[in-house]
């Protein structure tokens, strides 16, 4: 369990990012990458940054394994607004820091000659540090960043709102399911017992697109408070092809987002099985299924039995509407 505790300036130092924070999108993306789990949201996203990793990655593995400590030196502030500056501030950590994550890092695992280094603040290893870091982040992170902008803004735009109509309180006690608050400490499902006092600091909230289950914070309590949790993810994120369906604001509207992507989807390949719909957008079988029969009850689609496959194609009605919304 997670506690954290605030006093009574804290809560008027609650603050959300607006953005998502280079650093720790590195690091929970590193996790998710030698993680098995999450295949719905993240399977084709870690399939294809598998195939395009390289071995300069083993360096992020092991500054943050996918279970157990992360080095807190990787995210030292929160609200860079692009890597280059991110990096700068991970770069002048202090030499104080740098040995004591070291030292955490091998209490649980043999560590490389050059993560060795590190502890001495050596300028070689920070460089490629640096440099591994922006490689990973250009074809991992960089082409979907956009998307996860909009959902991160759109999380925001959310506690914003909430804030607005019931308080500071209330964002914090609907933040995430395993997290609770019974003033003035809020509780959060963790794996390890952890106790961290604001003592008038305030807390960042950062909403995380590759926060996976339950939120996140530094070990170390010393360091600016934060809380990282994750967002929900537009379905299909990942897909190239996806991401370029407009998903237009008045067809969302109409049909939501989820089931405005999905008639795109049967539109650009009819005959689409539900299985292939699912895998292709990232949601559950029984959610394409369901999503599928209330187009195909609006007359939009279309659904024929082949052996044990359903498989969907859009109707004329479900083509004009899609031309209509694009104009």
């Amino acid at each position: 369990m997670l506690r954290i505790h605030f006093e009574a300036d804290d809560l008027a130092r609650v603050r959300v990012l607006d953005a998502p924070d280079p650093l720790w999108e590195t690091l929970l993306s590193v996790h998710m990458l030698q993680k098995s789990d999450g295949e719905i949201p993240f399977g084709q996203w870690r399939s294809r940054v598998r195939s395009q990793a390289t071995p300069s990655v083993r360096l992020l593995t092991t500054l943050a394994p996918a279970r157990g400590y992360s080095a807190d030196f990787l995210t030292p502030t929160v609200g860079a607004k692009d890597l280059s500056t991110a990096l700068d501030r991970l770069l002048n950590t202090s030499g104080r820091f740098l040995h004591e994550d070291v030292a955490e890092l091998a209490a649980d695992q043999p560590l490389p000659t050059p993560v060795k280094r590190l502890a001495t603040g050596d300028s070689e290893v920070l460089g490629l540090l640096d440099r591994t870091v922006r490689h990973y982040f250009s074809y991992a992170l960089q082409p979907y960043w956009n998307t996860m902008t909009a959902q991160i803004n759109a999380d925001r735009q959310n506690r914003f709102q909430a804030m607005l109509g019931s308080g500071v309180e209330a964002v914090l006690n609907h933040l995430h399911p395993s997290v609770r608050w019974r003033s003035p400490t809020l509780e959060v499902d963790y794996p390890v017992e952890q106790e961290l006092h604001l003592g008038g600091r305030g807390l960042t909230l950062v909403p995380s697109f590759f926060c996976w289950k339950n939120p996140v914070t530094l070990k170390d309590a010393n360091r600016d408070p934060v809380l990282v949790y994750p967002v929900e993810r537009t379905p299909g994120w990942s897909d190239p092809a996806l991401r370029k369906m407009s998903g237009t604001r008045s067809l969302v509207a109409l049909l939501g987002k989820t089931r405005a992507i999905v008639l795109e989807a049967i539109a650009a390949r009819p005959g689409v099985s539900t299985t292939e719909l699912a895998v292709r957008l990232a949601i559950s079988p029984a959610g394409a299924s369901q999503h599928a029969t209330v187009l195909r009850d609006a007359g939009l689609i279309v659904t024929q039995r082949r052996g044990g496959s359903a498989l969907h194609s859009i109707t004329g009605c479900g083509l004009s509407l899609l031309e209509a919304a694009s104009r």
